[in-house]
């Protein structure tokens, strides 16, 4: 299984960077240095590209330690070795590490950087891979080439174009073509390219001792491209043959004819009015699955209620931002149409009679909007009609996506105005003090996602300006620091002293072993 499921891990492959064990090539490589100097100063190199902060935190309490720790003549204390904590990414650079994702191994299967089980590993993968780009085709080539003309089994009478295509076939085939199949598995199984060559060294996962034609090459770089190209494509391969295996068993066919899914809990329903792309008939919580229609009706119903209130709601909360009726809302309470706040706030002054129109209002939709004769939505009376049945139900499915749209859209609103207390676009400036400050610019305006500037407190903005630039600031000679000396050094030397040309500082972190002041850190 751990073979199965580092194929099913290893599809896309990106940066695994974790701390780890690495192989005692690996560690030569990363600590090179270390041996020389009997200190850990070239392990930090090793980490820091990983792990920058925890190597600057290491680096720092090296640094106290030595303080504290150095007496007057006495020995001084060295920081233990850090091979065994060494960041590396062992097999970053093997084939099939791609981009854009590079090696990804989110299940940790290399974490501790053995050789043997990655070439294992990927020797599956491999031998997967070829099985399945092998598995595809032969689903594929049927469909669009043709069957091969004759008899695949003159004794049993059975011809090619007897057989179907798909998972259908294996009913068909014959004892002798299945002693075929298992014979294959079996060469498979054994030349998968986990061997030894004749010097007694591992072969590459894969290699099973001879080279197609057409695909081999002396070129190395070609030959890496072919390779990583295989690797690919058996991923793709492994993908594709599993979809079609689920299609195909759902449908009888690999070729999407979803219709024929006749089974699907969803088939009863997706004709139904609603049914929209992109998404088509849409249920994740599975409400509809035990296909009863007396049930999706009422809950149709009552959608198609809920949607219809929340339009008219919507409309009440846009149209008062523009537009008040002249005049008295109540003569009796002296109540006038300009006098009702908008949103929320209208609750406070709606009179008594006001109240008693929307419980009728509630009413008149609650008690005729379920009619078991009728469809859901029909109260009897048409608002939304057409002769022509095409341009009806075109007119029916812009009701249902309008309410569903009214009914996000009024608990947008009505979240708005509870916590900022307002209905209009306003809610985007949360903290209006510092609205017109540099900085504040489109499509965001003023954007404090975390509410730091709530209490509208002056002096602490402004020392978070400060901050914020001073950070900008450096970064961007940091960022050029990093840029720039991939396209030019200065000509002469760093530091005469130690002979450090500024030509043989690496670039970015590995730099830090060049530097004039590493010897602070040994």
């Amino acid at each position: 299984m751990s073979d199965l499921a580092f194929t099913a891990s290893s599809f896309l492959s990106a940066p695994s960077a974790v701390v780890q064990r690495a192989p005692a090539a690996v560690q030569d490589a990363s600590l090179r240095g270390v041996a020389a100097t009997g200190t850990a100063s070239g392990a930090g190199v090793g980490i820091f590209k990983a792990a920058t902060p925890l190597a600057l935190a290491g680096i720092g309490a090296a640094v106290l330690a030595r303080r504290s720790g150095g007496g007057g003549g006495g020995a001084k204390t060295r920081p233990a070795p850090l091979g065994n904590a060494v960041a590396v990414k062992a097999f970053e650079n093997e084939l099939g590490v791609q981009a854009p994702t590079g090696f990804w191994d989110p299940l940790g299967f290399t974490k501790d950087g053995n050789v043997d089980n990655f070439k294992r590993r990927r020797v599956t993968e491999i031998k997967h891979g070829r099985v399945a780009m092998l598995a595809t085709m032969g689903y594929i080539t049927p469909e669009l080439t043709g069957k091969f003309p004759g008899y695949l089994s003159p004794a049993a009478g059975l011809k090619f174009s007897d057989i179907p295509n798909g998972l259908a076939a294996i009913s068909k085939v014959p004892g002798a073509g299945w002693l075929q199949i298992v014979l294959y598995g079996l060469f498979c199984e054994s030349t998968g390219g986990f061997g030894y060559n004749s010097d007694g060294q591992r072969s590459d996962p894969g290699n099973c001792g001879w080279r197609p034609p057409l695909l081999a090459t002396e070129d190395a770089d070609l030959r890496r491209k072919r390779l990583n190209a295989e690797l690919a494509n058996g991923r793709l391969a492994m993908m594709a043959i599993i979809g079609m295996f689920f299609q195909d068993g759902l449908t009888g066919s690999a070729w999407g004819d979803w219709a024929l899914y006749t089974a699907s809990p969803l088939r009863a329903f997706e004709n139904e009015l609603g049914v929209q792309a992109p998404v088509g008939f849409f249920d994740p919580l599975g409400l509809s699955k035990d296909g009863d229609v007396a049930t999706f009706k009422r809950r149709r119903a009552t959608e198609l209620k809920h949607g219809r209130v929340a339009m008219y709601a919507t409309m009440g909360f846009i149209t008062p931002e523009y537009f008040k009726f002249p005049g008295y809302l109540s003569p009796s309470e002296g109540l006038r149409f300009q006098d009702v706040p908008n949103g929320l706030a209208a609750l406070s002054k709606v009179p008594l009679n006001g109240w008693l129109q929307i419980v009728l209002f509630c009413g008149c939709f609650e008690f005729p909007t379920y009619n078991s004769n009728r469809a859901p939505g029909d109260l009897g009376w048409k608002a939304i009609t057409s002769s022509n049945p095409d341009e009806l139900k075109r007119k029916l499915n812009v009701e249902l996506a309008n309410g569903r749209l009214a009914m996000v859209a009024i608990m947008g609103m009505l979240f708005q105005n509870g916590t900022f207390g307002t209905t209009g676009p306003e809610m985007w400036l949360p903290s209006g003090a510092f609205e017109s400050e540099l900085g504040v610019q489109a499509p965001t305006g003023f954007w404090d996602p975390a509410g730091f500037c709530s209490d509208g407190n002056a002096e602490n903005f402004k020392r978070r300006r400060e901050t914020e630039i001073k950070h900008g600031r450096v970064s961007m000679i940091a960022c050029m620091g990093y840029i720039v000396p991939e396209y030019f050094r200065w000509p002469g030397y760093l530091s005469p002293s130690e002979g450090i040309r500024f030509g043989d500082v690496p670039s970015a972190s590995r730099r830090s072993r060049s530097c004039p002041l590493s010897a602070c850190c040994r």
